[in-house]
């Protein structure tokens, strides 16, 4: 019961952080923490109900909507702690409520997958891969407003939305900072899976380790490009973009067929 009410709670905040957001687009800088505010308060919430939906005796609770969940938190976290020194915040105005209902879902137990084990280098290979999977989405969030920026500024079209977010060069900056960290824990994630997991190439576990090695080759490509040719606007977005479709593709699109079409 407690999981359902924090994750309404955070539900309610994370929706009234969006809307003050919106609000107080291109207002001063002090004010923007009025905004964000609830949005902790919201994180705070959803740490608590996942940790109850997640964290069970017999090992970990990683279902199709826990993990989603998960995954949705960090990148709020990741987005209020990038505000602290650039002006990112626009994106929670569609991150914080998905994130708030992503943890409703998770609380009404619609599908449940137990991951039975005691082992702590499985447990922290599934930690580093959530988190590698949750840096390179919200790499996937800044590539697309990147793009849409780029068009904007590309047909003369530079107000609205366009006008609250950081310049172009700051935008890439950051991109380019989330999918670094990304490849690191996707490298971590791989690397451990290779060694901790024992039934890692059988067959519900295969397609995950091909998707996932395909889009590790196409950010270290990206990341190479970056620094040896100065790779950056429609390049970069394209190369994010293929990667975050290959990476989701193994993370939920197996959870997908296994709990919901096969199951």
């Amino acid at each position: 019961m407690f999981p359902t009410i924090a994750s309404a709670l955070a539900t309610v905040c994370y929706c009234l952080s969006a809307f003050l957001i919106y609000k107080q687009l291109g207002t001063a800088q002090h004010q923007r923490w009025v905004a964000l505010a609830p949005a902790a308060v919201g994180m705070l919430l959803q740490a608590a109900s996942l940790n109850m939906l997640i964290i069970q005796p017999q090992g970990l609770n990683l279902g199709f909507f826990a993990a989603f969940s998960l995954i949705a938190w960090l990148i709020s976290i990741q987005i209020l702690l990038s505000s602290i020194y650039r002006r990112i915040e626009s994106l929670g105005i569609i991150v914080f409520p998905v994130s708030g209902f992503a943890s409703i879902f998770a609380s009404l137990h619609f599908t449940d997958h137990l991951i039975t084990t005691s082992s702590n280098a499985i447990q922290g290979h599934i930690m580093v891969s959530v988190i590698a999977y949750s840096l390179i989405t919200l790499g996937a969030f800044q590539a697309g407003l990147l793009a849409y920026q780029d068009r904007s500024i590309r047909h003369h079209h530079p107000g609205g939305f366009i006008r609250f977010l950081p310049p172009l060069h700051d935008m890439e900056t950051l991109l380019f900072q989330f999918l670094a960290f990304g490849f690191v824990c996707l490298s971590v994630s791989l690397l451990t899976g290779f060694l901790f997991v024992e039934d890692i190439f059988e067959q519900k576990q295969t397609h995950k380790v091909v998707l996932s090695s395909i889009a590790w080759v196409i950010l270290g490509v990206l990341l190479f490009g970056r620094v040896k040719f100065g790779w950056r606007g429609k390049t970069a977005i394209r190369w994010t973009l293929s990667a975050f479709v290959f990476l989701m593709l193994a993370f939920f699109g197996s959870k997908l067929v296994l709990e919901f079409i096969l199951a």
